[in-house]
């Protein structure tokens, strides 16, 4: 074997790394795709906060015993920015939730995408500076596809806007998990579980509050509790990890750009899985709201 060929050798490697990490994180968009008509679908059996707080207990118990050291070594610091995360986190799966109980799947992953573009305004706005002119253009694009998906202005629903609301918050906790964690040695299984207790103690709070003790008890069928799963251990769970190793085999901006597939197979699934329809002027807006998401990321990757 020669020098070239034992060159090839690492080179070939790295390309199958790199072209395997892609499917993988192809897959995570995939799977998120699928967890908004897979929310919908449970939402039929169990109401909104009983969903969530069956989802995040597995989720917590989980990632506690999977980072079970590290929790234990953890600075009260550090545990303090995990609890403020992890109620950002909270607010989010609230408005995201309870929007998809009130809008369509297809909506719900179309309008939650535009976290891409909210994320560069609101990192931009904290740091005193205005926006690349890019990603204004990418967010006007988004929100006229927006109007033309639901319909306009006075078609706009209340669960649209709860859908809009947590794509705001899902920006939101990317910029503040950036600036609350930077520098900080927590590791990234401790800060799931952290965040997992909150929103698990929250929801718990505000279902007994609701529905008393004897209300957690679901009595549901299978399919609910494969959906509570699903949502769980996919969902949450193995889409954590498999972005952050894939993130370490290839480049943010190309996994960003793999992650904005999201909403088109959340657009997909939504059709497939619960027949909603579209009108022309609804998958004009769809197509808008993709360009403008995925125009965001372009720009966001060249500032």
């Amino acid at each position: 074997m020669d020098v070239f060929q034992r060159a090839s050798i690492p080179a070939r490697r790295s390309l199958t790394s790199s072209f395997s990490a892609d499917l993988a994180v192809l897959g995570v968009a995939f799977v998120w795709g699928a967890s908004y008509p897979v929310a919908k679908s449970a939402l039929f059996y169990a109401p909104v906060l009983i969903l969530i707080l069956y989802r995040f207990l597995i989720t917590t118990i989980f990632m506690a015993v999977v980072a079970r050291h590290e929790i234990a070594s953890i600075s009260w610091g550090d545990c303090i920015r995990g609890l403020v995360l992890g109620t950002i986190l909270f607010s989010l799966f609230i408005a995201e939730t309870y929007g998809v109980a009130s809008t369509s799947a297809m909506n719900t992953a179309l309008i939650i995408s535009l976290c891409v573009i909210f994320t560069p305004i609101i990192d931009s706005g904290l740091s005193r500076r205005l926006p690349p002119p890019g990603i204004l253009a990418s967010a006007a694009i988004s929100c006229i596809g927006v109007g033309l998906l639901t319909g306009g202005i006075g078609k706009f629903s209340p669960g649209d806007a709860l859908v809009l609301g947590a794509a705001i918050l899902r920006a939101i906790m990317v910029v503040s998990t950036k600036r609350l964690l930077a520098g900080r040695q927590i590791s990234s299984a401790a800060l799931t579980a952290i965040q997992g207790s909150a929103v698990a103690t929250l929801t718990f709070v505000l279902a007994v509050g609701q529905f008393g003790i004897y209300g957690l008890i679901v009595k549901a069928p299978l399919q609910f509790w494969g959906a509570v799963a699903f949502l769980s251990l996919f969902c949450t769970i193995a889409a954590f990890y498999i972005q952050n190793a894939a993130v370490r085999k290839s480049t943010p901006t190309r996994v960003g750009l793999l992650m904005g597939t999201e909403p088109f197979f959340g657009f997909v699934l939504a059709h497939l899985l619960l027949t909603e329809s579209l009108t022309a002027t609804g998958l004009t807006g769809v197509g808008l709201i993709l360009a403008g998401t995925f125009a965001g990321i372009f720009f966001e990757s060249r500032t």
